[in-house]
């Protein structure tokens, strides 16, 4: 997922979402992580937005 052609990220401004992003903590192990950075690379994202992705997909649900 990336940004339409042209369009200058701004911070604190949404773009991919309805909300911006906030820094935050997980903990995983080694294994896991490498898991996530090997998954993101293949799917042309970062971790943080290949993790974002997931999640969206398979835990939030619609209202």
């Amino acid at each position: 997922m990336s940004t339409a052609k042209g369009q200058k990220r701004v911070k604190n401004t949404p773009v991919l979402y309805d909300e911006p992003k906030k820094k935050r903590g997980v903990m995983l192990t080694d294994t896991a992580w490498h898991s996530v950075q090997e998954l993101a690379a293949k799917n042309n994202v970062s971790a943080s937005e290949y993790l974002e992705e997931m999640i969206r997909k398979y835990c939030v649900t619609k209202a």
